[in-house]
């Protein structure tokens, strides 16, 4: 199979979906690797390490043109809608639940569109996923951290405790990837941390994990008492395909001390603040009802180096799998639960409910393949 590489165009997006190893690992398998020029280069892999791993470096038309698959690290934006080509495999991170025209054009153009994001293993993990929640999470109370500064508009209070003065109060929202690696960068920085979780079970195996933490059950009522009382503010809601609930409204957040921060992780699939609206690393925080607000929509593209490593060392089996067998490959149920569109089709029925979509079920059109 013909497999093309892509340099992203996001706004400071420096990652690559793909490393000098794993290239190595396709064409071994006699796969053709294409890559754009420079595509690495953000993540500090030259030109010459994709060629000497046997691949082709080469201008995006002629990628777009030949690829049977395309691997990319962020969704396709506008300005690349048009030149898919119908049947062409897309595997990238798509979040379409928070991007209705990107759903459709992707649907228009029969792009076969593989999220990482609902990868899914059958003990309901998200192995594609996870990796760049733990470093959006860690991320994030630094992000927190950095702009309580009075410099930023903060309130000027330091994470750790200095003689007389308390540390910040963290909350933490979500006891997933993101929100344990929240907690632990927050706790490492000496900040007074409580995370709040709807999952009891979770709390109770968290709290072993971070014995100076505080924890709460997820209920409106604690939401609303912590937030006040809560210096920043970071959202790790995730549901997998959906857009997460908005559990903090405006009203809420109206109740915050001037100069508090909200980071919200979560802003990929529409956010998790009734405030929220997507920030780029260029322009990334704005501040609204007083409140300062961290919404970069691709965090991880701050480390290329180390988010590149970490995601493409996931990604790589579901690679190679896609690049021998094709289609064939979504005999895999991981993989088709990554399914989102199909033959013009939805397949990924909470993106079809997010945009009041069709929902065709993939099985259904897989059966009818040769």
């Amino acid at each position: 199979m013909i497999v093309g590489i892509l340099k992203e165009l996001k706004n400071n997006e420096n990652r690559v979906a793909l490393t000098p190893a794993g290239t190595q690992k396709l064409t071994s398998r006699g796969n053709n690797v294409l890559i754009e020029q420079d595509a690495g280069e953000g993540s500090g892999f030259a030109n010459e390490e994709y060629e000497k791993s046997g691949a082709t470096i080469t201008n995006k038309s002629q990628i777009f043109k030949t690829s049977a698959l395309i691997l990319k690290i962020k969704e396709p934006l506008p300005e690349e809608y048009a030149i898919f080509k119908p049947g062409q495999m897309l595997f990238t991170f798509f979040h379409f639940a928070s991007n209705k025209a990107l759903t459709e054009a992707m649907i228009n153009a029969s792009v076969t569109c593989i999220a990482y994001e609902t990868v899914e293993t059958e003990d309901k993990r998200v192995p594609l996923l996870a990796p760049m929640s733990i470093v959006a999470g860690k991320m994030a109370s630094i992000a927190a951290a950095n702009y309580l500064s009075k410099t930023y508009g903060g309130k000027g209070v330091l994470s750790s405790p200095v003689g007389t003065a308390q540390p910040a109060h963290f909350l933490i929202l979500g006891g997933g990837n993101a929100g344990k690696a929240s907690a632990e960068v927050a706790l490492g920085m000496g900040a007074d941390v409580t995370l709040i979780e709807k999952s009891e079970k979770v709390i109770e195996s968290i709290k072993k994990r971070f014995p100076k933490a505080s924890f709460a059950v997820s209920t409106p009522e604690n939401i609303s008492a912590y937030l006040k009382e809560s210096d920043a503010v970071i959202g790790t809601i995730h549901l997998p395909g959906s857009r997460p609930p908005k559990i903090v409204t405006r009203k809420m957040i109206r109740t915050m001390e001037k100069g508090s921060v909200l980071v919200d992780v979560a802003i990929d699939q529409g956010g998790c603040f009734e405030t929220s609206r997507p920030t780029t690393h260029s322009d990334p925080v704005y501040i609204e009802e007083g409140i300062v607000h961290y919404c970069v929509s691709n965090m991880p593209g701050a480390f290329p180096r180390s988010s590149t490593l970490a995601l493409t060392s996931a990604t790589l089996p579901y690679v190679l799998e896609l690049a021998q067998k094709g289609e064939k490959a979504f005999r895999n149920k991981e993989l088709l639960k990554g399914l989102n569109i199909y033959q013009g089709k939805v397949t990924n029925r909470k993106v079809a409910e997010a945009h009041n979509l069709d929902y065709t079920k993939a099985e259904s059109l897989l059966q009818q393949q040769p």
